[in-house]
């Protein structure tokens, strides 16, 4: 799956680095590394870290704001344990065996594809202030209480400052992120975290 993953982010850099030769100055690339863990509750516990590959496009820039749309293909590391297993009601088939299974602490891999909408506020020639919200679809690799294995649904809401040198530019981006799979799946409550990233980008 990793490689796939790689393909396709290869895949998009040759797309937009050749979009670029007639867009210069809109098209960003970089790649950002975030962490983070699951808002405090008794029934679960969740930490991550995961790499985001950034392609940007400006699609519009005023007075005072720059619009922008981006591509996020990211994979994601998670540790995931279930702690109140009374949150596995009886009425479910197995649920003992499925106590005693998801109790155990897991290691799971996301591979997420995010597509996001960018509103960007400059301040002087260096800093600029954002906010971010992107959805894509994902593919989940372990069953836990909260959430069946394969596809699902990423939505992150983000806020940003960045500093500007040259044709490169620095990020760092507290986030919310919310999982789930929309019904697709028999086990569908999810997962909430705040996470929050750095990352690098390069104009072309």
């Amino acid at each position: 799956m990793s490689k796939k993953l790689l393909f396709v982010v290869l895949f998009l850099c040759v797309v937009f680095y050749a979009f670029a030769q007639d867009k210069k100055g809109k098209i960003a690339i970089g790649l950002n590394y975030g962490f983070g863990s699951e808002f405090s509750n008794r029934n679960y516990t969740f930490t991550n870290h995961f790499y985001k590959a950034q392609l940007y496009y400006r699609i519009k820039e005023m007075k005072h704001f720059q619009y922008e749309i981006l591509i996020q293909p990211e994979i994601n590391f998670a540790s995931h344990q279930l702690l109140n297993f009374y949150f596995v009601k009886p009425e479910t088939p197995d649920y003992i065996e499925k106590r005693e299974e998801y109790t155990k602490l897991k290691d799971i891999h996301e591979y997420v594809l995010n597509f996001g909408f960018l509103v960007r506020k400059p301040i002087g020639k260096t800093f600029s202030i954002y906010a971010l919200g992107s959805i894509g679809p994902m593919i989940t690799d372990t069953e836990t209480e909260r959430m069946s294995d394969g596809f699902a649904f990423a939505d992150v809401l983000a806020f940003g400052i960045s500093a500007k040198v040259d044709q490169f530019r620095f990020d760092i981006r507290p986030s919310i992120r919310h999982v789930s799979n929309a019904g697709l799946n028999s086990e569908n409550a999810g997962y909430n975290t705040k996470n929050i990233e750095i990352g690098i980008s390069y104009g072309l």
